[in-house]
């Protein structure tokens, strides 16, 4: 007999005579002539109310069926006589799949964020988790049709390396040297030639210079793939492995860049207030009370552009003394990212035309700066309770201005050959943008923290499944 899911049982629109279900158990509650069982099968939030009558031939496996055992029963999916559910399922044959040792670790009661990391290989089963993960996987879902629906192809970029698009050197080392007893050069240094790819290598920071490779040919696409950043920070906003979403078009400004970033931001929460409602409800209930109310509203309004220069001017006549003191020329914090969205414009804010100096090399350079405030066409979208989400610009389309941007960020040529050759075939304006996956996650869910909407965090230290 086929299995039916408990979403699909729940959303039933009548009684069904035989049905299928295979699950956990999520709770018990034994009376004297029957058994309660919640069965759940991660397919949605609720579990299904299974009644297992004392006089079943098979009620004896009801005693082995502790919370977080597997369990198959079929019965009839009847209406239910009790409050809080529509349908309910009389067992007619009940077995035990796989039991669960009364040491279970996810018992019905609250568990702090920290020990459910500590189990990542069963938080997936608790309420909290299985809803961040299946809204993790409509939302890459979403993402594909986004770009799907606006003719954009899907780039898979290399994971491994030899370039570094941004620039900062934080980067996992690839290797199968013995490190132990690497090989040498006549002057004593590691013989890098003797490595597998006869150079140094990497774990990608990004896909983006592939991806303009390919934008220079197919017109408009888009990577989705792992990035890594060998970063030894601890912040509740990064991770060392992560998930990247970057657009590449082809004949497009700063202007369309950041007009791309304001759709497919607002088309995902869209998405997501549809298609994980149940989910997002919870989250309301018992992470963010107020995310539902955010979220509708980054929907209904249109999201604020100011220039970096504005931003910085916003931040120093605002009276607040920063943690990191506000100036021309230096990055933005999260502290400032924060007060721009939730406190002066209350609102998503794209801020663009940032420092040359602050900005990774293959940015566009803005035309007509006055000296010493040379900017290039950046631009990093803010959103309230996480700050940067997405991070983008016009790509430096002209040799000559390409070259001197690698010369201000030390970078050798000779490594980027095949990048300045775009510039010399056939060259065109394009731009594109970075979204982190997790980061949008964090969003639309409301939890606080990226090692909480990911599978299993990397981060400094950790890598314990």
């Amino acid at each position: 007999m086929q299995r039916t899911l408990v979403k699909d049982a729940l959303n039933s629109t009548g009684p069904i005579d035989t049905i299928l279900l295979q699950g956990w158990v999520r709770t018990r509650r034994d009376a004297k002539a029957f058994s309660f069982i919640e069965l759940n099968d991660g397919s949605c939030l609720k579990g299904m109310q299974v009644i297992v009558d004392a006089t079943l031939p098979d009620y004896a496996a009801v005693n082995r069926a502790n919370t977080g055992a597997s369990v198959s029963v079929r019965g009839k999916l009847v209406e239910s006589k009790g409050g809080g559910q529509k349908w309910e399922v009389i067992a007619e044959t009940f077995a035990v799949l796989g039991e669960a040792d009364t040491d279970y670790p996810l018992q019905k009661k609250g568990h702090t964020m920290e020990f459910l990391r500590e189990i990542a290989h069963l938080r997936p089963r608790s309420n909290l988790f299985g809803a961040v993960f299946r809204v993790r996987s409509r939302l890459a879902y979403a993402v594909h049709q986004f770009f799907q629906e606006r003719n954009f192809h899907y780039v898979h970029t290399p994971i491994v390396t030899a370039s570094d698009a941004e620039g900062a050197g934080d980067m996992f080392r690839v290797t199968t040297l013995d490190l132990a007893n690497p090989p040498k050069t006549e002057n004593g240094e590691i013989d890098n030639a003797e490595d597998f790819f006869g150079k140094k290598t990497f774990l990608t920071v990004s896909g983006q210079l592939e991806a303009e490779i390919f934008a220079c040919a197919l017109s408009n696409v888009y990577t989705f793939g792992p990035t890594f950043r060998a970063e030894n920070s601890h912040t509740s906003r990064h991770a060392s492995e992560f998930w990247m979403i970057e657009p590449e078009v082809a004949f497009c400004d700063l202007q369309g860049d950041m007009d791309l970033a304001e759709d497919f931001v607002k088309y995902l929460i869209r998405d997501i207030r549809e298609q994980c409602a149940g989910d997002l409800e919870f989250f309301s209930k018992f992470v963010d009370k107020d995310l539902l109310t955010r979220l509708d509203f980054v929907l209904e309004k249109p999201f604020v552009r100011c220039s970096y220069t504005e931003a910085v001017e916003i931040l120093e006549q605002s009276g607040k003394t920063w943690e990191h003191p506000v100036a021309w020329g230096d990055n933005l914090q999260s502290e400032h990212e924060r007060y721009l969205t939730e406190e002066h414009f209350k609102c998503p804010v794209t801020v663009y035309n940032y420092p040359r100096a602050i900005k990774a090399f293959y940015m566009r350079q803005t035309d007509g700066c006055a000296p010493g405030r040379e900017t290039v066409a950046a631009m990093d979208l803010l959103v309230p309770g996480i700050g940067e989400i997405i991070g983008g610009s016009q790509r430096e389309e002209r040799l000559d201005k390409l070259k001197a941007g690698m010369a201000l960020h030390h970078l050798d040529e000779k490594n980027y050959w095949w990048y300045l050759d775009l510039r010399r075939y056939g060259s065109v304006p394009h731009a594109g943008f970075g979204l982190g996956f997790e980061r949008m996650l964090m969003f639309v869910t409301g939890v606080a923290n990226i090692r909480d909407v990911i599978p299993f965090a990397r981060t400094p230290g950790t890598a314990e499944f």
